[in-house]
């Protein structure tokens, strides 16, 4: 039997089969990247050996911090929400950090339950994705209170607190141009949730190409709720009115394919008869039938950005108030074409 298996390990030991110094084990295991490769594989083979495993509880209390971040969602099952974990979870990990993860159902009891994990010092910092500040916790006049805290995707009315995600005004309205661009007039734009700020931003950038190009008169505001349900249901209600668009901008793919289902079971051809433009490019987009012409977000670089401003903010012990928005990207599928006389014969065009 191995001596080494006899009592638990030590670094000493890791160390002593290693032939290297007490300090370099610890850094081979604290910041591998500054350990020669020869040696970090030297040191790795020893802990293996001897069965050492580093008292990172300890380590970490020395240094005041639980190396932990708790994410705050509203759902795990958001179609945008694993794209985003690639980027914070990467970078979370490449500086020796681990992810908690808080699905709060946007129930305020769960929201104080996963806020205590800070309280306790279970988790160093967090990052918001559910559009509102944790209020249950803390009142937004003492926002210098907080633990250190990023928003991402979801933008919260508050000035002091760092904020990462798409521009969601400039990206609409580079979807709405592009619409234009294939000679649509008559375009619905298709609503998320009543009072959601992203949709609401989505909106004004619609709102802005087509003032810029036809007036007012050419602005069309359909009520939904960001689902492929409220999708369907939008289509019924705009097919009871005298007049039609010729193209459906929608504030998300979930509620575009919504609109393409309920085109399609009344007998429509999209796009020969309609388009329709969706936005955040969910993995199902590209197959579904049509494919999908949407907006892509750039969820991984999001969540890289969000969680490298909060390790900054933890490490450096300051809180800061940058607003980063990234572009969005035109992915040009199936979906849409030149309009189609067979839609303006139902009288979408009012010119």
């Amino acid at each position: 039997m191995d001596e080494f298996t006899k009592k638990p390990a030590t670094i000493e030991d890791v160390a002593k089969i290693a032939g290297v110094s007490i300090a370099t084990v610890s850094r081979a295991i604290s910041k591998p990247e500054k350990v020669a490769e020869t040696t970090k594989k030297k040191v790795m083979s020893a802990i293996t050996r001897t069965g050492y495993i580093a008292n990172a509880m300890a380590q970490n209390l020395r240094k005041q911090r639980s190396q932990m971040v708790l994410v705050l969602t509203q759902s795990i099952a958001d179609s945008n929400f694993s794209g985003l974990l690639i980027g914070l979870e990467k970078t979370a990990n490449e500086r020796g950090y681990g992810v908690l993860i808080g699905n709060t159902d946007s129930d305020a009891e769960l929201e104080a339950k996963y806020l205590r994990f800070l309280s306790t010092g279970i988790a160093d910092g967090m990052i918001l994705l559910t559009g509102h500040l944790p209020v249950a916790g803390w009142p937004r006049s003492q926002v210098s209170t907080f633990p250190p805290m990023v928003t991402a995707m979801r933008p919260i009315d508050h000035s002091e607190i760092n904020y990462v995600g798409v521009d969601d005004f400039t990206s609409y309205k580079m979807a709405t141009e592009y619409l234009i661009s294939l000679g649509h007039q008559d375009i619905a734009y298709i609503a998320g949730p009543q009072g959601d700020i992203i949709s609401e931003l989505r909106y004004d950038g619609y709102k802005n190409a087509l003032l810029q190009r036809f007036g007012e008169k050419a602005l069309w505001n359909v009520s939904s709720n960001g689902t492929a349900e409220g999708g369907r249901a939008a289509i019924e209600r705009l097919f009871i009115r005298d007049t039609l668009p010729t193209a459906f901008a929608c504030f998300n793919d979930d509620t575009a394919i919504g609109v393409i289902s309920a085109l399609q079971s009344r007998g429509f051809n999209v796009p020969k008869d309609f388009s329709v433009i969706g936005f955040d490019d969910i993995p199902f987009s590209n197959h579904f039938t049509p494919s999908i012409t949407t907006i892509r977000q750039p969820r991984a670089m999001i969540g890289k950005i969000a969680m490298t401003r909060l390790l900054d903010s933890i490490i450096n012990r300051t809180q800061t108030s940058e607003i980063t928005l990234l572009h969005g990207e035109l992915v040009v599928r199936n979906s849409c074409s030149t309009p189609r006389q067979s839609a303006l014969a139902f009288g979408g065009s009012r010119h």
